[in-house]
């Protein structure tokens, strides 16, 4: 059966394969931004799953609250200490980022900045504070524009598992890998590589190994998805065909009331010359006013 893949670089259409035949599922989204767009957490959201949505931008995070009700909408960073920052914010909200010198070269690109505090907090104090007692995480994702090692290093990885992850591995807007700095934090917490598609780096747990062989390919035509922005696009030609219909009934509407309109007007001329051509009709008025006579006899029958 056929999905929908809303994220960016198909990450939720290799995370579905390696997981989807797991029910009520568990993820942490550091990093979430929208809701819908570009979403790696809304398939698997629709599919019963619940988790963590991380978003510190206050407008998107108000919109977490408001398509993701089941879920737990923190409005907070995450990093390697407890501490309260100023996080940039820019007008491209997905370059949002607490790296100070990330954000100055996105602002002397042309972006505009917006400076605003907000809490951090460590994933070992997130996972204590609000994964439930027992609950496996199935997928942790990490987009969080450069700071993806402080976010690793925060947390506990002997207590806290989850069985993927999937962290941003190049710097914003690049192709330059940036991964050396955290992937030996995975590594040493015995998390095997599985999987990189350009953008990503998939790990799986060491326990979890029979994942692996699972985020060995890329996405193809045996994962029978469909891309969202094909849903919204055939969506639209949808809504313009019916558009193009309705308008084109009433165009046939008019058409078939101007139609009897011209019907009943024939009717009545044809019906005046049979009253004229009678001879029982007596005709008083001047013969300079028949046409007034006809004219009113016609609206007269019209209505």
């Amino acid at each position: 059966m056929s999905f929908i893949s809303y994220s960016q670089n198909f990450e939720d259409v290799m995370l579905w394969r390696a997981l989807g035949h797991i029910e009520q599922g568990f993820y942490i989204d550091v990093g979430a931004w929208s809701p819908d767009v570009d979403s790696v957490t809304r398939l698997f959201y629709e599919q019963g799953w619940r988790g963590i949505n991380i978003e510190p931008n206050p407008e998107f995070n108000n919109q977490l609250q408001e398509r993701r009700p089941y879920d737990q909408n923190l409005r907070l960073a995450i990093g390697d200490c407890e501490e309260c920052v100023n996080m940039n914010f820019l007008n491209n909200p997905g370059l949002s980022t607490l790296d100070n010198a990330i954000a100055d070269k996105h602002q002397q690109a042309g972006w505009s900045l917006d400076r605003q505090e907000v809490q951090v907090i460590t994933l070992a104090t997130l996972w204590h504070q609000y994964v439930p007692i027992g609950q496996d995480v199935h997928f942790l994702k990490v987009d969080v524009e450069g700071m993806e090692e402080a976010v690793l290093r925060g947390n506990d990885w002997l207590k806290n598992r989850p069985w993927i992850v999937v962290a941003e591995a190049t710097l914003p807007m690049s192709q330059l890998e940036s991964y050396e700095s955290w992937e030996p934090i995975l590594l040493a917490a015995d998390y095997q590589f599985a999987y990189a598609d350009g953008l990503n780096r998939f790990y799986v747990a060491l326990e979890h190994s029979e994942i692996l062989s699972s985020l060995h390919y890329p996405p193809n035509v045996f994962d029978d998805f469909v891309l969202a922005a094909q849903m919204n696009a055939e969506t639209k030609a949808q809504q313009a065909e019916t558009k193009a219909w309705q308008a084109e009934m009433r165009a046939w509407q008019a058409e078939t009331k101007m139609a009897e309109q011209e019907q009943r007007a024939l009717a009545a001329e044809a019906r005046v010359t049979e009253i004229l051509n009678s001879t029982s009709w007596k005709i008083t008025a001047p013969l300079r006013n028949l046409g007034d006579f006809v004219k009113k006899y016609i609206a007269k029958q019209q209505r």
